[in-house]
């Protein structure tokens, strides 16, 4: 416990520090509120508009824990599959950079065009930004497992199966984990880009129909909704990592 208050408050010291400069900056500067809002501005903002927030939150929320398992498995299958056929990596492993090159934003209108104004346009283009870390973390942990035990369960007879399952898999779990939580945070924001392609409700269509009105507070307030997502998302994968793999080594500092 004291670990780990240890690792949170210095950046809630940062994070309490930084909101009291901006809120002093706009008071001192006189800023306009349509410019840059306060952060008591975008609370009360928050707090009055809760119920409409709350419902474009939902389906932000939901498009999300759609899209997210989706680009998991599909990660997940193309590490797999390109760890176990050197000559698949060799092949598919560049164009996979490639892919990547790409702004999911430029792709939002041909998905569209492709698959309609429906849900799958908006699934693909989460499960195109999800896909890649754990794809790529995956295969970097599948590579780099134990060499001494590696050359040892190999003089002991195992198979190549026997290798993966007992010691190439687990031993990639970190790498793994790491690459989950990059893309659960990739995760919101491919649902908010997503919802820009064509939705009547979400974080995303909720900022555009803000940003029409020059309501800047009610932007921060989404702003604010999605970092908090991915903070939730981060954290819950931190915590199923913690419960699965147990054997890593913790830092106590």
């Amino acid at each position: 416990m004291r670990s780990t208050w240890k690792q949170i408050w210095p950046p809630l010291v940062a994070v309490v520090f930084f909101l009291a400069a901006w809120q002093l900056s706009v008071s001192l500067f006189h800023i306009e509120a349509w410019i840059l809002p306060s952060p008591t501005d975008i609370a009360r903002e928050s707090s009055s508009n809760a119920a409409g927030i709350g419902d474009h939150t939902i389906a932000t929320l939901r498009l999300t824990l759609i899209g997210f398992p989706i680009g998991t498995a599909v990660g997940l299958i193309v590490a797999l599959l390109l760890h176990l056929l050197p000559w698949a990596k060799r092949a598919l492993y560049p164009l996979l950079i490639l892919s990547q090159n790409v702004p999911s934003i430029a792709l939002a209108p041909l998905l569209v065009i492709w698959f309609g104004f429906g849900l799958l346009p908006k699934i693909v283009l989460i499960t195109l930004v999800c896909f890649f870390p754990i794809a790529v973390a995956t295969m970097s942990g599948l590579s780099q497992s134990d060499r001494m035990m590696m050359n040892y369960m190999k003089m002991a007879g195992a198979s190549k199966w026997q290798i993966f399952t007992k010691l190439e898999l687990p031993s990639s779990l970190p790498s793994l984990f790491s690459g989950l939580k990059i893309s659960a945070t990739y995760a919101v924001m491919g649902a908010v880009v997503a919802e820009w392609i064509g939705a009547d409700k979400g974080i995303g269509y909720y900022m555009l129909l803000q940003k029409s009105a020059y309501r800047t507070d009610r932007v921060f307030v989404a702003i604010a909704i999605i970092v908090l997502l991915s903070l939730v998302l981060f954290a819950i994968i931190a915590l199923l990592e913690r419960w699965l793999v147990r054997w890593k080594p913790r830092r106590n500092s």
